[in-house]
């Protein structure tokens, strides 16, 4: 699922926006603003994905507010005119979407950001948006101790925290880097994080997993060869 908020001063603009949006599965459209301020306001506690960016606006250009959100953010632009193009695409911007656009166009722009997303590397990825009752959440790896799975939701043992999502572990599995390992079918471990392996469980910063029969023997595997 791409999360993304949406920034445009007119609000028939975030109408349209939200419309399309609203076709398209795979897509959570979290905010939509008319304040480019207000809007880097809320990115500081609320991560995503993408932003849809309009560049003609009051107080600051989408130009400029493109340089100022975080790098692992993608931008596409939405705008009325096309003598912006070149400068969108000089900021690495994902696509850039000339106002009136068709659904069309703005479902194969949110499949060439699916498709960027799921492209990167493992280990270019070092963090999961976890979305929650709460809000969405940021989840490092390197934080991540292990996932259970409970009926239709997912714990996320953190280090420090325990963050509960709606998503199941299969799902999940996908969205991991390879090296997070199966230890049960209720349980995904990050091997990168465990202090000693017993037969029947995994030792994990003060938490323990359980090893079931099944996943023992590819367990063991991926811990002679790391």
């Amino acid at each position: 699922m791409l999360t993304a908020i949406a920034i445009d001063d007119e609000s028939y603009a975030l109408e349209v926006i939200k419309s399309h949006a609203s076709k398209v599965p795979f897509l959570e459209i979290q905010h939509y603003f008319t304040n480019a301020i207000e809007a880097l306001e809320y990115l500081k506690s609320h991560p995503v994905h993408l932003v849809f960016l309009d560049i003609n606006m009051p107080d600051i250009s989408g130009i400029d507010l493109a340089e100022l959100l975080p790098k692992d953010i993608q931008v596409i632009f939405t705008t009325a005119y096309e003598d912006f193009a070149v400068k969108g695409f000089e900021l690495d911007a994902l696509d850039y979407l000339l106002k009136p656009f068709a659904f069309s166009r703005f479902l194969k722009s949110c499949q060439k950001a699916e498709e960027w997303f799921s492209l990167q590397p493992d280990h270019q990825k070092t963090f999961l948006f976890v979305k929650t009752v709460d809000g969405t959440f940021k989840v490092l790896f390197d934080e991540l101790l292990y996932c259970e799975s409970q009926g239709n939701y997912v714990n996320f043992q953190l280090q420090d925290q325990k963050i509960v999502s709606r998503m199941t572990l299969s799902q999940l599995e996908q969205e991991l880097p390879s090296y997070f390992i199966r230890t049960h079918r209720s349980f995904l471990a990050n091997p990168k994080l465990v202090n000693r392996m017993e037969r029947h469980q995994l030792h994990l910063k003060g938490h323990t997993v359980p090893i079931s029969s099944t996943y023992l023997e590819a367990i063991q595997e991926a811990f002679k060869n790391s």
